[in-house]
């Protein structure tokens, strides 16, 4: 599990498709850049992100691996070499993970993360379309206006939260999270706050019924070399 792993390095969730994907993906993306900020896209067939994690490999240095096809989730693997070609295009996108470190540097605790699916739809490119996926932290009023600050100046990063309060407003379900223990009751000095979430991309192979999708499984991101300061560092 890579989560709360080398605070100050910049996590990503990782999606591979064929590159006949790539395009409707990346502009799928470009319409949803709070969900999917794309810190890195590889050449196709070209396994290393060179300018994020000089040496690394996508094909094996994540430690759990999602694979789904025709919009369903059909296993999961510790390496896709075999299922890596020459057509093969990896987009690295800015995880949430990655500013925890800043929050608790700023005075805000350490929270138990949730992932919901929501009600709220995507723009839609070419074959992707679904709804958006959001992490959830419950902090005080005044820790939600801090943490709202600094990730704002994190666009890389997912930004600024989404929404902050009633759950039921952006339809997220919090008795059934993709992620975290379920959540009866929030406790009344705390106030729930939902930043967009890169396993967006995971719910539009779902719903789209994308023929390959292989992602990240959640908890295991990519570490890169980069640091959450310098992120301008990916684009040199």
């Amino acid at each position: 599990m890579t989560s709360y792993l080398l605070p100050g390095y910049v996590q990503c969730n990782l999606v591979v498709l064929p590159r006949t994907d790539a395009f409707d993906f990346l502009l799928y993306c470009q319409r949803n850049p709070k969900a999917c900020p794309v810190i890195k896209v590889t050449d196709p067939g070209d396994p290393e992100p060179r300018f994020s994690a000089p040496g690394a490999d996508v094909r094996r240095d994540l430690g759990r691996y999602a694979v789904y096809r025709d919009g369903a989730l059909v296993g999961e693997t510790t390496d896709i070499l075999d299922l890596w070609t020459r057509e093969s295009v990896a987009f690295l996108i800015g995880s949430s993970m990655s500013f925890d470190h800043l929050l608790e540097q700023a005075g805000i605790p350490r929270s138990q993360i949730w992932m919901l699916d929501t009600c709220v739809a995507t723009r839609p490119a070419g074959k992707f379309h679904g709804s958006l996926v959001v992490t959830m932290r419950l902090m005080t009023r005044a820790q939600a206006a801090e943490a709202a600050r600094i990730t704002a100046g994190l666009p890389l990063l997912h930004g600024a939260p989404v929404h902050i309060g009633d759950p039921a407003i952006i339809g997220a379900h919090v008795l059934q999270p993709r992620f975290g223990p379920p959540i009866s009751e929030i406790p009344p000095h705390l106030v729930p706050v939902f930043w967009a979430c890169g396993v967006t991309p995971q719910a539009a192979a779902v719903t789209s019924k994308i023929p390959l999708m292989i992602s990240h499984v959640s908890g295991h991101a990519f570490l890169t070399d980069l640091k959450t300061g310098q992120l301008g560092l990916a684009w040199e």
